[in-house]
């Protein structure tokens, strides 16, 4: 019987590429903290999710890229352009740069925390799917 990887892991592989994607942004915002002008970025997963929902995607990415060159990077990263909004301002800087460090390192952490829980949940999955292939 043949097995489904979508079904299997479900949501949580392409989640594992959203929070990486999310985690470089807030990198960026955090080593672009005193640049003047900087706006600082980001990605809301919730928005990504329900987007995906509504248009009845399977993925959060919303699919594959088509590319029309053999030539061309097909990056899963890039899917996620059209979701990098800029982050609601509080207070912004005299040199007009938003980035507020201490939201973004919480950002930063907070993203990182469930990275980690997807990648150890799909672990487990992994783990349990070798398992039942042994016959164990």
């Amino acid at each position: 019987m043949p097995v489904s990887f979508d079904k299997v892991f479900g949501v949580h592989d392409d989640a594992l590429l959203l929070f990486e994607r999310r985690n470089q942004l807030l990198s960026e915002n955090i080593a672009n903290a005193d640049t003047p002008g900087y706006k600082a970025r980001d990605i809301d997963f919730n928005q990504v999710l329900q987007n995906a929902q509504n248009s009845g995607s399977q993925s959060i990415s919303g699919g594959q890229l088509k590319t029309t060159h053999q030539g061309h990077i097909n990056s899963q990263q890039q899917a996620f352009t059209a979701d990098i909004q800029y982050r609601a301002v509080e207070q912004s800087s005299a040199d007009g740069n938003t980035v507020d460090t201490q939201k973004e390192k919480a950002a930063f952490a907070e993203n990182a925390v469930r990275y980690q829980t997807t990648l150890s949940f799909l672990t487990r999955k992994i783990s349990g799917l070798k398992t039942a292939f042994r016959g164990e």
